[in-house]
């Protein structure tokens, strides 16, 4: 193992012309073989692309070449993301039945970020003419077009959706479509977050896309959604607490469970409580049974990695008895304290309020985008409150500033959010608390 000597890349400089067409024989299992050797790969792709010479047989390199990403989360330009991406992917070659597409797959996912325009549609444009001039076949042009495609599906899926909901499930299936296919996007989505920077991949969100990619590959093999069975809750501990008809709050690591009677805005009352104390909510669960009790779960985060959970206690059971100026807190803490916010240039605009449909089997998928702020979410779902709406499931995700909250919502009743007239007013409502 040794470096490329600086004449020799002189000499290729010099004397290596662009390919002008179809690549030669063999030059693509070079580049595979190349790519699978993992990060060794990366300073051999550098001292190329130093030279121009990637460039030369790859045209469409040249854009991404030093260019720089568009928001903070991504703590490598384009072309390095790329490099990274592929040296990930080839540590997991064992989890798919092609490792060339795979390597391939997360080279060029992010092709189109050199390029005006949606970076995924024109990538898959891009690759149309790309693949057969690395000689590769029609199926596997579309494998990898498929990776393109949807290398945010099972990221975006896994953290914004209820992927216990068969809905959900048989969405991903239907748009994926084999089992080969999902594979590579399961292992392009580990070696693309990696690759991205540390926040982007956690054990929270590999447990959540391990899970989305099971029960996705058991539809796609024949079997039905609702035949996978799902973590249950809620389980034989918070059942037995339920029964006792008192209010029980406990922790597990990042869990908190809260068992109350049945009451509006209890979801707003833990989401002021954790903002007070510095905490977000990532993603939380609902359940109510007809002697009027409720258990509820919320996973939190931490931006220092502490939490005092005696006062985070001692405050929920304030909160949920209705003791706490939530509101007033809230707005002092927003005064008093600013969130380190890195600059980007993807700067989010207004908020935006979309019902999904069909994303969900059993309530009304509501999505909120919003820049994040200090009791954004408390203030969020104090308005689903308001509108007679209850939450049976939430997730939080936030990239940067912006922050994407999706709930699964039904009305007091138990029904769906249909009448148009009352969709409007929630629309109105949730962009006036999200300014």
């Amino acid at each position: 193992e040794c470096r490329i000597g600086r004449a020799t890349l002189d000499r290729l400089h010099d004397e290596v012309e662009p390919w002008p067409g179809d690549w030669p024989v063999g030059a693509r299992t070079e580049l595979v073989a190349l790519l699978l050797e993992g990060h060794k790969a990366i300073p051999v792709l550098e001292s190329l692309d130093h030279r121009e010479l990637l460039s030369r047989f790859l045209p469409e390199w040249e854009p991404v070449r030093s260019k720089p990403q568009r928001n903070a989360y991504h703590r490598f330009t384009v072309d390095r993301h790329l490099w990274e991406a592929a040296a990930n992917a080839a540590e997991l070659v064992d989890r798919v039945s092609r490792p060339d597409l795979l390597v391939l797959g997360a080279l060029f996912h992010d092709i189109g970020k050199g390029y005006p325009g949606d970076h995924t549609d024109v990538g898959m444009e891009m690759f149309r003419d790309i693949g057969p001039r690395l000689g590769l076949n029609r199926y596997d042009v579309d494998a990898i077009i498929t990776m393109i495609e949807h290398h945010l599906l099972l990221s975006d899926v896994a953290m914004r959706r209820d992927i216990s909901d068969e809905a959900t499930i048989d969405l991903v299936a239907g748009l994926i479509g084999t089992v080969e296919k999902l594979e590579l996007l399961d292992a392009l989505t580990e070696a693309d977050s990696k690759a991205t920077g540390p926040s982007a991949w956690g054990s929270w969100k590999e447990q959540l896309v391990d899970e989305l990619t099971s029960r996705t590959k058991h539809v796609l093999g024949g079997g039905q959604a609702s035949e996978v069975k799902w973590r249950l809750f809620p389980d034989e501990t918070i059942l037995k607490a339920m029964a006792t008809g008192e209010v029980d709050i406990s922790r597990d690591g990042d869990l908190i469970t809260i068992v109350s009677p049945d009451a509006a805005g209890t979801f707003s009352q833990v989401a002021g409580v954790v903002s007070m104390h510095g905490l977000d909510v990532v993603t939380s669960r609902a359940y109510s049974d007809e002697q009027g009790m409720a258990a509820s779960q919320f996973r939190v985060s931490s931006p220092t990695g502490e939490m005092n959970w005696r006062k985070v206690k001692n405050d929920l059971r304030k909160g949920l008895r209705r003791e706490l100026a939530i509101e007033a807190r809230l707005a002092e803490r927003a005064k008093t304290y600013r969130r380190r916010r890195k600059l980007q240039a993807d700067t989010p605009g207004p908020p935006t309020v979309k019902f999904i449909e069909g994303g969900s089997s059993n309530a009304t998928l509501i999505e909120i985008r919003a820049v994040s702020k200090i009791g954004i979410l408390h203030r969020i779902t104090q308005a689903l409150d308001d509108m007679g709406l209850d939450i049976r499931h939430a997730t939080v995700h936030t990239i940067g500033i912006e922050v994407v909250d999706t709930f699964y919502v039904r009305t007091r009743s138990g029904a769906l959010v249909t009448n148009t007239a009352h969709r409007k007013e929630i629309q109105k409502a949730l962009l006036h608390a999200a300014r």
